[in-house]
Protein backbone atom coordinates (compact mmCIF):
# COMPACT_ATOMS: atom_id res chain seq x y z
CA UNK A 1 0.00 0.00 0.00
CA UNK A 2 1.35 3.30 -0.79
CA UNK A 3 2.41 5.70 2.22
CA UNK A 4 1.56 10.03 0.98
CA UNK A 5 2.72 12.77 3.25
CA UNK A 6 2.88 16.42 2.07
CA UNK A 7 4.37 19.50 3.61
CA UNK A 8 3.37 23.73 3.33
CA UNK A 9 5.90 25.93 4.33
CA UNK A 10 6.83 29.86 3.37
CA UNK A 11 10.30 30.71 2.23
CA UNK A 12 11.42 34.40 2.37
CA UNK A 13 12.76 33.74 -1.15
CA UNK A 14 11.56 33.72 -4.65
CA UNK A 15 10.70 30.52 -6.67
CA UNK A 16 13.83 31.14 -8.99
CA UNK A 17 15.99 30.85 -5.73
CA UNK A 18 13.96 27.96 -4.35
CA UNK A 19 14.45 26.25 -8.01
CA UNK A 20 17.88 26.72 -7.60
CA UNK A 21 18.71 25.09 -4.38
CA UNK A 22 16.97 21.91 -5.83
CA UNK A 23 18.93 22.33 -8.73
CA UNK A 24 21.86 21.96 -6.73
CA UNK A 25 21.28 18.61 -5.84
CA UNK A 26 25.01 17.69 -5.20
CA UNK A 27 24.37 20.09 -2.09
CA UNK A 28 21.69 17.40 -0.90
CA UNK A 29 24.13 15.79 1.19
CA UNK A 30 24.93 18.44 3.67
CA UNK A 31 20.63 19.75 4.18
CA UNK A 32 19.10 16.45 3.74
CA UNK A 33 20.08 13.90 6.72
CA UNK A 34 18.40 11.16 4.18
CA UNK A 35 20.75 11.37 1.42
CA UNK A 36 24.01 10.16 1.98
CA UNK A 37 25.64 10.08 -1.32
CA UNK A 38 24.44 11.48 -5.11
CA UNK A 39 25.79 11.46 -8.18
CA UNK A 40 24.72 13.22 -11.55
CA UNK A 41 24.49 10.82 -14.66
CA UNK A 42 23.21 13.37 -16.93
CA UNK A 43 21.57 17.06 -17.06
CA UNK A 44 19.34 18.84 -19.43
CA UNK A 45 20.66 21.49 -21.62
CA UNK A 46 19.95 24.42 -18.86
CA UNK A 47 21.90 22.79 -16.73
CA UNK A 48 19.41 21.04 -14.26
CA UNK A 49 19.46 17.44 -13.06
CA UNK A 50 17.62 14.95 -15.23
CA UNK A 51 18.71 11.18 -13.86
CA UNK A 52 20.35 10.92 -10.44
CA UNK A 53 21.82 8.09 -8.62
CA UNK A 54 21.27 8.70 -4.33
CA UNK A 55 21.94 6.86 -1.36
CA UNK A 56 19.69 7.56 1.11
CA UNK A 57 19.38 6.04 4.87
CA UNK A 58 17.23 5.81 7.32
CA UNK A 59 16.54 4.25 10.55
CA UNK A 60 19.35 2.43 9.20
CA UNK A 61 18.01 0.93 6.04
CA UNK A 62 20.02 1.64 2.98
CA UNK A 63 18.70 2.14 -0.54
CA UNK A 64 20.27 3.12 -3.83
CA UNK A 65 18.07 5.05 -5.59
CA UNK A 66 18.15 6.18 -9.47
CA UNK A 67 15.79 9.36 -9.84
CA UNK A 68 14.21 11.03 -12.96
CA UNK A 69 13.94 14.99 -12.51
CA UNK A 70 11.47 16.64 -14.28
CA UNK A 71 11.62 20.59 -14.22
CA UNK A 72 9.11 23.62 -14.79
CA UNK A 73 9.01 26.83 -14.07
CA UNK A 74 7.10 26.79 -10.80
CA UNK A 75 7.92 23.00 -9.57
CA UNK A 76 10.55 19.88 -9.51
CA UNK A 77 9.47 16.35 -9.81
CA UNK A 78 11.29 13.63 -9.37
CA UNK A 79 10.47 9.78 -9.65
CA UNK A 80 12.35 6.67 -8.60
CA UNK A 81 12.73 3.41 -10.12
CA UNK A 82 12.09 0.54 -8.26
CA UNK A 83 14.37 -0.79 -5.53
CA UNK A 84 14.90 -3.66 -2.74
CA UNK A 85 12.71 -0.95 -0.33
CA UNK A 86 10.13 0.44 -2.52
CA UNK A 87 8.20 -0.23 -5.71
CA UNK A 88 8.23 3.50 -6.55
CA UNK A 89 8.77 6.61 -5.46
CA UNK A 90 7.03 10.47 -6.53
CA UNK A 91 8.29 13.52 -5.34
CA UNK A 92 6.64 16.81 -6.49
CA UNK A 93 7.67 20.24 -5.00
CA UNK A 94 5.19 23.27 -5.94
CA UNK A 95 6.07 26.72 -5.36
CA UNK A 96 3.70 29.47 -5.43
CA UNK A 97 4.47 33.15 -4.85
CA UNK A 98 3.36 35.29 -2.01
CA UNK A 99 3.54 38.54 -1.50
CA UNK A 100 7.36 39.82 -2.50
CA UNK A 101 10.13 37.47 -2.21
CA UNK A 102 8.26 35.17 -0.45
CA UNK A 103 7.16 31.50 -1.76
CA UNK A 104 4.73 29.10 -0.58
CA UNK A 105 6.40 25.69 -1.13
CA UNK A 106 4.43 22.27 -0.86
CA UNK A 107 6.22 18.90 -0.96
CA UNK A 108 4.44 15.59 -1.74
CA UNK A 109 6.01 12.25 -1.61
CA UNK A 110 4.38 8.72 -2.71
CA UNK A 111 6.17 5.75 -2.09
CA UNK A 112 5.49 1.95 -2.44
CA UNK A 113 7.18 -0.59 0.11
CA UNK A 114 7.95 -3.49 -1.07
CA UNK A 115 6.85 -5.14 1.71
CA UNK A 116 4.08 -4.18 5.28
CA UNK A 117 5.78 -1.09 7.49
CA UNK A 118 4.63 -0.30 10.58
CA UNK A 119 2.56 2.10 11.02
CA UNK A 120 4.80 4.07 13.86
CA UNK A 121 7.17 3.33 11.50
CA UNK A 122 5.90 5.24 8.48
CA UNK A 123 4.84 7.95 10.92
CA UNK A 124 8.40 8.85 11.98
CA UNK A 125 10.00 8.19 8.76
CA UNK A 126 7.62 10.69 6.89
CA UNK A 127 8.24 13.50 9.75
CA UNK A 128 12.06 12.86 9.06
CA UNK A 129 11.82 12.92 5.55
CA UNK A 130 9.03 16.37 5.58
CA UNK A 131 11.51 18.09 7.68
CA UNK A 132 14.76 17.30 5.65
CA UNK A 133 12.45 18.13 2.72
CA UNK A 134 11.24 21.45 3.91
CA UNK A 135 12.87 22.70 6.91
CA UNK A 136 16.50 22.04 5.22
CA UNK A 137 15.48 23.27 1.58
CA UNK A 138 14.59 26.78 3.82
CA UNK A 139 18.22 26.37 5.90
CA UNK A 140 19.85 25.79 2.67
CA UNK A 141 17.87 28.65 0.60
CA UNK A 142 18.45 31.21 4.01
CA UNK A 143 22.45 29.88 4.19
CA UNK A 144 23.17 30.80 0.39
CA UNK A 145 21.17 34.37 0.32
CA UNK A 146 22.86 35.14 3.10
CA UNK A 147 26.61 34.11 1.95
CA UNK A 148 25.34 36.16 -0.91
CA UNK A 149 25.08 39.21 1.03
CA UNK A 150 27.63 42.01 0.78
CA UNK A 151 29.87 42.38 4.57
Amino acid sequence: MAVQASREIVIDAPPGVILEALADVGALTSWSPVHKRIQVLDWYDDGRPHHVKATIKIFGLVDHQHLEYHWGPTWMVWDADDTFQQRGQHVEYNLQPVGVDKTRVRFDITVEPTGPVPGFVVRRASEIVLDAATSGLRDQVMDGLASEQPT
